[in-house]
């Protein structure tokens, strides 16, 4: 596994296809292999697929102290081997969003999947804070609440629980606190990249409206919706995946 140099450690991430760049990266709870390794075949046909794991995730460690979208920001920028596409998915998204503002010049086309703006409303702060208790208090009630509300009730019961239920990755109460105090308002309008946003319409987890708003504030940002659950990564596989490859292929307005 390729390792990047970050002040905070190193930053392991996959890599996979050749071509132009394509950083992917995971969400809360997850890691670049479970969140995007069945994804990635279908990508690497286009472009050189780089999977970072940041902090507490994978193979990164947490360094410890308070834990920022400067620095995973930060452990995603050094994954990058030149310009490339970037796609973020939930806390990914986020993150994705904050360092396309901030790092124009690594962030050709961008694609945010079930991100937020802010902790925008009540309903929001309940579940990530319901999710933090159990986190931090109750790993079996933990492992139950995530198929709830990560996924539609028709997947999960097609999936089954005992195939959806599993051990969090070290670092996920930390990552769930971070998704609380995250706020990006005032990055999303210096976004200048082409972005296309993506919201789940059955996302009980990060509710749709956190993505429309999402859309709202980047501008000239397309926006589409899949009939979906909020990991639509796996609830939706093909339709993601061609989604991603149809904005990273078409020709968009302004360009010859």
């Amino acid at each position: 596994m390729p390792i990047a140099q970050h002040p905070a450690g190193p930053v392991h991430y996959g890599r996979a296809g050749e071509g132009p760049g394509l950083v992917l990266v995971h969400g809360t709870g997850g890691d670049a292999a479970t969140n995007w390794a069945h994804l990635v075949p279908g990508l690497a046909d286009l472009r050189t697929v780089i999977t970072p794991d940041y902090a507490g995730s994978g193979a990164s460690a947490d360094p410890g102290g308070e834990l920022t979208l400067d620095l995973l920001a930060g452990q995603v920028a050094a994954a990058f081997e030149g310009p490339s596409d970037l796609v973020g998915f939930s806390l990914g998204a986020v993150v994705a969003a904050k360092l396309a503002a901030e790092r124009p010049e690594l962030v050709r086309r961008l694609i945010l999947i079930a991100g937020w703006t802010h902790l925008a409303d009540d309903r929001l702060e309940l579940g990530l804070r319901t999710w933090a208790r159990l986190a931090r208090t109750d790993p079996e009630s933990f492992a139950a609440y995530g198929p709830l509300v990560a996924f539609s009730p028709e997947f999960v019961r097609a999936a089954g629980t005992a195939a959806l239920m599993g051990e969090a990755p070290p670092g996920t109460l930390r990552q769930i606190e971070l998704d609380l105090k995250a706020d990006v308002r005032d990055l999303l309008p210096k976004i200048t990249a082409p972005t296309l946003v993506v919201g789940n319409t059955r996302d009980y987890l990060i509710p749709v409206e956190h993505a429309r708003a999402m859309h709202a504030a980047i501008p000239g940002s397309e926006y589409a919706e899949l009939d979906s659950g909020h990991v639509v990564l796996h609830e939706r596989p093909a339709e993601i995946t061609a989604l991603i490859r149809g904005f990273l292929t078409r020709e968009l307005p302004g360009e010859s």
